[in-house]
């Protein structure tokens, strides 16, 4: 069994802390030493990243987007293959946003410049002459490898100067039967990626912040226990049953009759937090992604899916309307945390409600390391533990 340290400091969002940052305080037995919070976040190359809602993308139009600070310009060809390419013309930098698409190709405004959207690659200079001897085939783009998976347009952002391609497909959101509803939340938080990911996986906040008669109340409080995992590039809080003091939870339970109903969950770098509730022949899934806008700002989105309640009248109406509110409450929270650090104060992890977090934190520093050394990731957790908190 992994050993539990009992509190910790919070790294600054730029990830870069001492050793002595989980040393005890000699004098409250506690780490206290106070480490600046930054207000950027070290974002993660090499990964596939939600860019766009499909409904965001429509026939013959560019759509630019902003991903881990490159400006990205999108679309789908007549032929129904999405694209990602950067937003810039390599003639003189122009918005390539600003320009025409045809189905097939996108034309630059400002001197004509064709690009064929799936690879990038110029396909026409209109103010060459017969005399020129420059090769337009040989330019080209900025280009991004692009795919479309569960309405949403995921693009891989390389590591910088290797121009890499992704060595599997973009993350899909799992399914259980052939027939199911699916909808989509999102909303962007004045945040860098590290506090959203940390708020994505705090399980102490619920009941402040998501606090109300359809969800859980503040007095329903209780212990609980959970069993965590290590998993490739993550961590999983391994099947277990719902909280008890969750309505839906319960909701669920009666619907589902005898059968047992368990919950995984899995955290896995980036930045992807999958839910996988089961109950017999009935099933909730859930991917929710916290993508690195700026390195101030990020934008939290959930695909969701589920073969409960599939029949019942305005249950889809009614799941999205509580669910915005739901992602609506993280939203304003982030927006106060945010004003925090305008003071630079010291912050803090606890165990063992915040030991997520510091796994998310040992994670990414190993990422990074690996990346840079050549060696594998030497993931933080050596084997399974328990955690217990109130909520």
């Amino acid at each position: 069994m992994e050993a539990r340290p009992r509190l910790c400091c919070l790294p600054g969002c730029g990830y870069s802390y001492p050793a002595t940052a989980f040393m005890p305080d000699p004098v409250t037995s506690a780490a206290t030493a106070a480490v600046p919070q930054s207000t950027d976040a070290e974002m993660l190359t090499g990964f596939w990243y939600r860019a766009l809602r499909s409904d965001e993308v429509h026939a013959r139009e560019l759509t630019p987007a902003t991903l881990l600070e490159l400006p990205l310009v999108l679309g789908r060809t007549d032929s129904g293959q999405a694209f990602a390419m950067r937003d810039n013309c390599p003639h003189r930098g122009i918005p390539l946003s600003y320009g025409w698409f045809d189905g097939q190709d996108v034309q630059c405004s400002y001197h004509g410049w064709k690009f064929d959207a799936c690879s990038a690659q110029c396909v026409e200079i209109p103010s060459l002459t017969a005399a020129d001897r420059l090769d337009p085939r040989k330019i080209r783009a900025g280009h991004f490898a692009c795919q479309e998976r569960d309405g949403y347009l995921w693009v891989f952002v390389p590591d910088p100067g290797t121009g890499g391609e992704p060595g599997g497909p973009a993350p899909g959101l799992p399914t259980f039967s052939e027939n199911y509803r699916r909808t989509h939340l999102w909303a962007e938080l004045p945040s860098n990626v590290d506090h959203g990911i940390i708020g994505l996986m705090d399980p102490a906040h619920g009941p402040f912040v998501h606090s109300a008669w359809w969800w859980r109340q503040r007095e329903s409080i209780h212990e609980k226990e959970k069993r965590f995992e290590p998993i490739p590039l993550g961590f999983r809080m391994s099947a277990h049953q719902p909280s008890k003091n969750s309505a839906p939870y319960k909701l669920l339970k009666w619907y589902a009759g005898a059968a047992e109903v368990t919950t995984t969950i899995d955290f896995v770098l980036p930045n992807l937090r999958y839910e996988t509730i089961r109950a017999g022949k009935y099933w909730f899934t859930s991917l929710t992604t916290v993508t690195p806008i700026t390195r101030r700002r990020c934008r939290i989105d959930v695909a969701a899916a589920w073969n409960v309640f599939r029949h019942v009248p305005l249950a889809m109406t009614i799941a999205r309307h509580f669910g915005k509110r739901f992602v609506e409450q993280d939203r304003l929270t982030m927006g106060q945390r945010a004003e925090g650090p305008r003071h630079n104060p010291p912050l803090m992890l606890i165990d063992d409600a915040d030991r997520p977090a510091k796994w998310y934190f040992e994670l990414k520093k190993a990422w990074l390391e690996s990346r840079r050394t050549g060696q594998p990731l030497r993931h933080p957790m050596t084997g399974p533990v328990t955690l217990r908190w109130r909520s």
